[in-house]
């Protein structure tokens, strides 16, 4: 039974989605405040959190931020509004995905059972471990290091280079790594690409105007090099 922490600080939503999900046989935690979500996360170990990203005190951003420096178990933002600006500060916070409130439960489910899908190894994965530069991948063991050191990716960051990484030299557009990393097919998502990019251009410390792994193609989209 999939384990949800729900964060939300709205009485009326968070148990309309509690409800919701235990109709759909989750085991879920809820929280009213980012404090007490950290402290349910630590003891409840959940499988997803669905994080609100407008809360009192501790912000959404606050919460996925710490969340993000010891864990890397999926996080599905919620956000008031379909805003830009909103969406893309919480996905390069560490968020996996969103979902724009109010939150119908239909597509909440999806996406909690879509991030739950990619979870695992992709279904090609083999045993192989791929050398690129300093850059080693385990797909097997899911082990990304580089430079001897491990690269600690979100479930999104981790897909998006196994993706990437599976075909060198090939261009994917943001429409194709949406549908095959995120499996969504609306238009509108590709600015999840865009932040899961800087966001794993970051841990890989690639340079921002000429990166080493992970290029941009202008015009097309994104592929993987080997140096």
């Amino acid at each position: 039974m999939p384990r949800v922490l729900l964060i939300e600080d709205d009485p009326a939503v968070r148990e309309g989605v509690q409800l919701a999900l235990r109709r759909q046989s989750h085991d879920v935690e809820a929280a009213a405040t980012g404090e007490l979500g950290l402290e349910q996360l630590r003891r409840f170990r959940p499988d997803v959190v669905v994080l609100d990203l407008m809360l009192p005190g501790m912000s959404g951003l606050d919460v996925c931020r710490r969340i993000r420096t010891d864990s890397q178990v999926p996080i599905i933002m919620a956000t008031a509004r379909g805003d830009d600006v909103d969406v893309i500060v919480g996905l390069e916070a560490g968020a996996d995905d969103y979902v724009v409130k109010p939150v119908r439960a239909r597509v909440l489910e999806a996406r909690i059972r879509a991030v739950l899908r990619r979870f695992g190894a992709p279904a090609d994965a083999d045993a192989r471990i791929e050398r690129h530069g300093d850059l080693v991948i385990d797909r097997a063991g899911l082990d990304i290091t580089l430079r001897g050191e491990p690269v600690p990716l979100a479930l999104s960051e981790m897909r998006l280079l196994l993706t990437l990484s599976a075909s060198p030299g090939q261009v994917f557009s943001r429409q194709q790594l949406l549908e095959a990393v995120w499996e969504h097919s609306y238009h509108g998502d590709i600015r999840l690409v865009d932040a899961c990019v800087k966001r794993l251009r970051f841990k890989m410390a690639e340079p921002s105007g000429a990166p080493r792994y992970v290029q941009t193609v202008r015009g097309f989209g994104y592929r993987f090099r080997t140096p």
